[in-house]
């Protein structure tokens, strides 16, 4: 069994107030959650309008499984027009971890 995990720091456009935010960013989680079949959620800079981190966790039988749905969800979040992906961290754990 492998579980990956991605960070993703993302700095948003045009966006006001924490609920203009939850407006551009739940249904993307909703996107990746559907599309990749991954769970997803907002876990961190939760105070600031502009900010956001974006947490993503995959399990799977296969490590290059978890490597190329991580990649999918980066790929597609970065290619969001509303967001500028600042920086993406990932994790992989193994049987032998």
């Amino acid at each position: 069994m492998f579980v990956g995990a991605l960070e993703l720091d993302i700095l948003l456009g045009d966006v006001h107030s924490l609920k203009q935010k939850r407006s551009v960013v739940r249904p993307v989680l909703a996107e990746v959650r559907k599309r990749f079949a991954v769970s997803v959620a907002e876990a961190g800079h939760t105070d600031l309008h502009r900010r956001t981190l974006i947490g993503v966790a995959v399990v799977a039988e296969g490590g290059e499984h978890v490597r190329d749905v991580l990649d999918s969800c980066e790929r597609y979040v970065a290619s969001r027009p509303e967001f500028e992906l600042l920086s993406a961290r990932r994790r992989l754990l193994g049987p032998e971890d």
